[in-house]
Formats: C-alpha cells, sequence, structure tokens
C-alpha cells in the first residue's frame, strides 16, 4: 500500500516551524554539495529565512560574486549604477542655504544684526519674541505654583508631625502622673466628729455638760470695746480677758 500524498502547506507552530526550517536547510546544503562534487557543476546558493536571517552556499573553488557575477553577463542583466553626484550637491546646497536662514534667525532672535532686517519682518519679529515670553511667563508661573504647593503640603506634614508630638508627649505625662499617684498609700478612712473624743466603751454624751467637762485647750481671747474713746492705754481698765 503506498504512502499519501502529504499536502505542503505553511506551519502554524512557530517552533515546529523553525525545527523544520532548519532540518531542511541542512538537508538542501548538503545535496547542493553533493551535486556540486558529483558533477563538477558550479552552484550558487541562497537563503533567507523567515526572520531575515540569510544562509548561502556555492561551489568551494569559486565565491557567491563570481557566480553572481557570470549569471548577470550570462542573461544580460545588470545592477543599475546612478550618477547621483548632481542630486548629492542639490541636497548639499539646500542644507547650506537652510543653515544659513537658521543663523541668522537665532541672530534676529538674539537682537544681533538688526540693521539689514526691515520693518515688516521687525514686526513679525517682535510679535514672536512676545508669544515666545508669554509662554516661558506662563511656565515660569506654573513651577513657582508647583513648588508653593510643595511647600504647603511640607508645612502641614511638619505641622500634623508637630501637634502629634505634643499630644503623645501629654499622653506621657498623664500616664507618669498616673502611675506616680497608683504608687502613693492610700488615705485613711474618715472618722465621725464624736469619736475623736475620748469615751469609754459605748458611752456616748448625754448633753452639753459632759461636753463641757473634756479637757480643751483654751486660749485667752482680749476683748476690745467697741467705743474707740475708751481706749486709753494697753493695761487700761475697759481691757478685760475671758477664758
Amino acid at each position: 500500500m503506498g504512502r499519501g500524498k502529504i499536502e505542503v502547506k505553511r506551519i502554524e507552530n512557530n517552533t515546529s516551524r523553525q525545527v523544520t526550517f532548519s532540518k531542511r536547510r541542512n538537508g538542501l546544503f548538503k545535496k547542493t554539495h553533493e551535486l556540486s562534487v558529483l558533477c563538477d557543476a558550479q552552484i550558487g546558493l541562497i537563503v533567507f529565512s523567515n526572520k531575515g536571517k540569510l544562509f548561502e552556499y556555492c561551489t568551494p573553488s569559486l565565491s557567491m560574486g563570481q557566480i553572481v557575477e557570470r549569471y548577470l553577463k550570462t542573461t544580460g542583466a545588470c545592477i543599475p549604477q546612478h550618477d547621483n553626484r548632481e542630486q548629492v550637491h542639490n541636497e548639499l546646497t539646500r542644507m547650506k542655504k537652510e543653515t544659513l536662514n537658521l543663523q541668522l534667525s537665532l541672530q534676529r532672535y538674539k537682537g544681533d544684526d538688526l540693521s539689514t532686517v526691515h520693518l515688516e519682518e521687525l514686526d513679525q519679529l517682535e510679535q514672536q519674541l512676545e508669544r515666545s515670553v508669554n509662554k516661558v511667563r506662563a511656565r515660569k508661573y506654573q513651577l513657582l505654583q508647583q513648588q508653593l504647593d510643595n511647600l504647603q503640603r511640607t508645612l502641614m506634614s511638619n505641622h500634623e508631625q508637630k501637634q502629634q508630638a505634643e499630644l503623645q508627649h501629654q499622653q506621657q505625662q498623664a500616664m507618669t502622673e498616673l502611675k506616680l499617684v497608683e504608687l502613693q498609700p492610700p488615705l485613711p478612712p474618715p472618722q465621725p466628729v464624736l469619736e475623736q473624743f475620748p469615751f469609754h466603751g459605748e458611752e456616748q454624751p448625754s448633753g452639753v455638760l459632759q461636753l463641757a467637762t473634756l479637757p480643751l485647750h483654751l486660749y485667752p481671747y482680749r476683748l476690745q470695746p467697741t467705743q474707740p474713746n475708751l481706749q486709753e492705754s494697753t493695761s487700761a481698765p475697759g481691757c478685760s480677758y475671758i477664758w
């Protein structure tokens, strides 16, 4: 049973296509070399891959240039040779003229050598300079505004950091004071007033007279007469003491 005919079409898979190209190229070069040696043929083979890489083979006794030159002579074809010296000269002249115009424009923008400039050209130059100055000022204002915004953000950030540091300091100070209060001994509980008097047991004073019998530390108080004309001296009879 014979082999079926294989359909020849482009291999879609990149890896498979690259492997197939490498194998078939090596086989093609091998067959070309065998044909050149066995039959004493002059062969030149040029192959470009799908990525533009060049592969070539020619008969070992010749070069690819010799084979191409022989091909051109045999077929009567020739590589056209153009004398482009005139084109190069014209391009060089154009570039020199353009360079000169640019130099003159630069001198005018700088205010140098305005003696040959006409009034209309000066008017156009003035308008162009004004537009340029306006653009420069607008860009300058934009940069200054950006710097001002950055400075304000920096100041706000520093102020917030300062406030946060002060708040942390106050919190630490409050915690320190709280710890000091916790370390102090507790105060004794308050006692009633009657417990400060030396009664024995459950005996309580029955009246004002009983309270009056308790030993008290009494200090004399000097009484002064209400009428100032009665005060004659410190030892006058009008002065009396009460105990």
